[in-house]
């Protein structure tokens, strides 16, 4: 058979194919450049972009875990005008799309980097909602539903980009977060983020990294990350992009099925650099093998059977 449609649409963007990388996991892509050609991927998700550089947090700030690793960065960037001036004209020589994840500690640094990057050649921001509130004791913005909605209404009025909104794990109801972000404007959404997890030296009876917490990503998190795309998309009526513990073109497809449009390839870029064009080839075997002839075929393709 010819080559599958692979081509996706999210808020009125046209991407070549669904897979993107996943936030503070590819950089602005010039790492990989080197390893794969970047024009190939649907989108480059670069990472998180505040007002003012940020440090992050104190060393160490990495795990290896069972099935994964944990992360305790701490959103460490130089700020939005060195990405202008230095990554954007690096990723603007290539035909992929560009996503900027945002990031802020209250909901004007949201808003002041989402109006500084409205004149740019971005094609879309995605709203980081994990980051501490510090307005509110620091409790992360994507725990409560109100204040969700609240930055998600906040940003949509000043960005000249469709927005993305990336739901964090860490909640007792995925939906009614997923809910609050469309009821304040998002065009789309991505999920999951990290699972907060802790690691201890047995020996030095410490904590591993020095926030004491950090991100759960990689294979450990997939299941629930499918279970969490599967419920969202039964409840809001915007593209969905999935991620978490994607390794290959089979967890992948997992997440179409599940109800996502796109996907994002996260914690596999450090363990193989051609991991996104691993994924996409392996998504394009499954739709010849299965004769799919588009994504959208295969996110309509879950079978629910009566037992």
């Amino acid at each position: 058979m010819s080559k599958p449609d692979m081509k996706i649409n999210i808020a009125g963007i046209e991407l070549k194919n669904p897979v993107m990388t996943a936030s503070g996991t590819f950089g602005s892509g010039k790492e990989y450049g080197e390893y794969i050609d970047l024009n190939k991927l649907g989108a480059i998700v670069v990472k998180g972009v505040s007002d003012t550089p940020w440090k992050g947090n104190d060393s160490p700030r990495i795990a290896e875990t069972y099935g994964g690793m944990l992360n305790s960065i701490g959103l460490q960037n130089p700020g939005v005008e060195t990405f202008i001036k230095e990554d954007l004209p690096f990723l603007e020589q290539y035909d992929t799309k560009v996503i900027v994840n945002i990031v802020g500690r209250t909901i004007e640094e949201y808003c002041e980097v989402a109006e500084r990057l409205g004149d740019t050649n971005i094609d879309m921001v995605e709203l980081n909602i994990s980051c501490p509130n510090v307005k509110e004791g620091g409790v992360a913005f994507g725990t409560d539903p109100f204040m969700v909605e609240e930055v998600t209404k906040a940003v949509k009025k000043v960005a000249k980009q469709p927005l993305i909104v990336k739901l964090s794990p860490n909640v007792t109801d995925i939906v009614s977060i997923a809910k609050a972000a469309v009821n304040g404007g998002a065009d789309a959404l991505s999920l999951i983020n990290t699972l907060l997890g802790m690691v201890i030296d047995i020996d030095r009876r410490e904590p591993v990294l020095a926030n004491i917490v950090g991100g759960l990503s990689g294979p450990a998190i997939k299941p629930v990350a499918v279970r969490m795309v599967y419920e969202v998309a039964k409840a809001v009526d915007v593209p969905i992009i999935g991620m978490g513990g994607i390794m290959d073109g089979e967890d992948a497809v997992e997440f179409i099925l599940a109800g996502a449009t796109g996907v994002a390839v996260g914690m596999a870029n450090f363990i193989n650099p051609t991991a996104t064009i691993d994924v996409l080839s392996g998504i394009e075997d499954y739709m010849i093998k299965y004769g799919f002839n588009s994504i959208e075929e295969i996110r309509k393709g879950l079978v629910i059977s009566d037992f």
